[in-house]
């Protein structure tokens, strides 16, 4: 009986196909000058990506590493020492982290994540299946005065209560089926 076992690893086994476009590589490029090292400009770089892609898979790590002459290794460090980069998916157009932070907490932070995930159909971390929405946890969005509070994209959510999180949900699904 012969086996056959495979010697390639996961890193020699991601296709040749490129992820990084020529304008991604471009942006990376033209904030060199602001750093003192290609190293530091790891988190700027994963950003470029997460931006063009919603999400930074391992290929893409791979190629940012050679772009910045580090080891895969160094680029996924720093990759996933941050939760707002995903990898094994895009998140949804609209990616929104609701606060759980004490303050946040204390004034009904856990009820309106519930609430939002229970009106998008969704588990907290989940996507939406028409991909319009990703709802997370956060564990302190630093607005302990505007409690409970939603990060959206850029746009701050405060004092949101069950009827703004329900409004959000579907002004996110509306933006989506408009883009469509």
């Amino acid at each position: 009986m012969t086996s056959t076992t495979s010697t390639t690893s996961p890193i020699s086994a991601i296709s040749t196909r490129r992820i990084l476009t020529p304008e991604m590589v471009a942006k990376i490029e033209a904030l060199a000058p602001r750093y003192p090292t290609r190293r530091a400009l790891t988190l700027p770089a994963l950003h470029i990506v997460n931006d063009a892609l919603a999400y930074v898979p391992l290929e893409a790590v791979v190629e940012v590493a050679q772009l910045l002459g580090l080891a895969p290794a160094e680029v996924q460090d720093t990759l996933s020492f941050y939760a707002f980069f995903p990898q094994d998916k895009p998140a949804g157009r609209t990616r929104a982290w609701v606060c759980r932070s004490i303050s946040c907490a204390l004034r009904g932070g856990e009820q309106v994540l519930d609430h939002i995930c229970r009106t998008a159909g969704i588990e907290p971390g989940g996507t939406t299946a028409d991909g319009a929405l990703t709802v997370e946890p956060a564990e302190c969005l630093g607005a302990c005065d505007f409690a409970p509070c939603m990060l959206a994209g850029k746009t701050l959510h405060k004092n949101l209560t069950p009827e703004s999180a329900e409004a959000f949900v579907r002004d996110a699904r509306a933006r989506t089926a408009s883009s469509s």
